[in-house]
């Protein structure tokens, strides 16, 4: 319950107020997850976005979140959120 309750609570924080430790081992499950997914693969082995999965503290922030993961399984929508996140990453 209390892992929900951070995820709903993540997810309405913005962005830009990343935390300052990050929990990289629900991170790299979260990344295992999506690379089931078609879509999530050709990003995962892309070079560019391949990088940002791994080094970038935005990415990985939006990445911690359980809620946004379940979200990103099933939306094409929230896909495209996070494809836009990574590209604006890349230009920044």
């Amino acid at each position: 319950m209390t892992d929900f309750l951070s995820d709903v609570l993540s997810s309405l924080v913005p962005i830009i107020d990343t935390p300052k430790s990050l929990n990289t081992q629900k991170i790299n499950k979260h990344i295992e997850l999506l690379k089931q997914q078609h879509w999530f693969r050709n990003i995962y082995e892309d070079d560019k976005y391949y990088a940002l999965l791994f080094g970038n503290r935005r990415v990985r922030f939006y990445l911690q979140s359980s809620l946004r993961i379940k979200r990103m399984i099933h939306k094409k929508k929230v896909q495209e959120k996070f494809l836009t996140l990574l590209n604006k990453e890349l230009k920044g």
